[in-house]
């Protein structure tokens, strides 16, 4: 019953967001296609619900640069000014609620992650799999970047293991307080902390060499 009635509370909030904050997606839309040019979006493959991919709609917020060999430049080259003040406003995150219009996506879930962190999981943290990726969460209004990858992902399960209409709401209501207070945001994570595969790969030769 709660999983039927958090889709209809999905597909009625994301039209009420999409109504609501469309004028500003417009604007941003426009300032991306100026500051930093086509393509406004960035569309990439994330695991879903049951593992299964889907594709995520973010503004995109860094440049697109090449290298001598024709290769895209690492995240910390392609950061603009411009991408951070967006990433610090959550802006970036709009154009997911047509992912949760289209049912790929919750309002409230574990955040989507790479395709290429999915050998990494645990089996307990495997059960972020069985809801729908959410645009905020449990670990997004509990330090969100800022936190290691073992709690985030610890988190995730939290949520998962006490689905709830009143969990939701308090996501809900730390969200808004979150981005009105500009907090615990990370404009560019790539400074910050090691992607979660690396850190896992890190962490096992740890542990081997020991």
């Amino acid at each position: 019953m709660y999983r039927m009635l958090k889709r209809s509370c999905d597909i009625v909030g994301a039209i009420i967001l999409l109504c609501i904050f469309s004028p500003v997606m417009a604007v941003v839309a426009l300032l991306i296609r100026i500051k930093l040019g086509s393509p406004i979006l960035f569309k990439q493959q994330r695991p879903g619900l049951a593992e299964r991919p889907f594709e995520i709609y973010k503004f995109r917020t860094m440049a697109v640069l090449y290298g001598p060999d024709g290769e895209l430049l690492s995240d910390e080259c392609r950061y603009s000014k411009f991408g951070g003040v967006i990433r610090r406003l959550s802006l970036d995150e709009l154009p997911q609620f047509l992912n949760v219009l289209k049912g790929d996506m919750s309002l409230i879930g574990p955040r989507p992650l790479l395709m290429r962190y999915t050998p990494y999981y645990s089996e307990r943290e495997r059960l972020r799999f069985t809801v729908r990726p959410g645009v905020t969460g449990l670990a997004q209004v509990s330090g969100r970047n800022k936190l290691s990858w073992n709690d985030r992902l610890s988190l995730d399960v939290t949520y998962v293991e006490q689905l709830s209409f009143q969990q939701d709401f308090r996501i809900l209501w730390k969200t808004v307080q979150k981005v009105v207070r500009q907090e615990d945001v990370v404009e560019n994570p790539s400074l910050h902390d090691l992607p979660l595969d690396a850190h896992r790969l890190q962490l096992q030769a740890r542990e081997g060499s020991v």
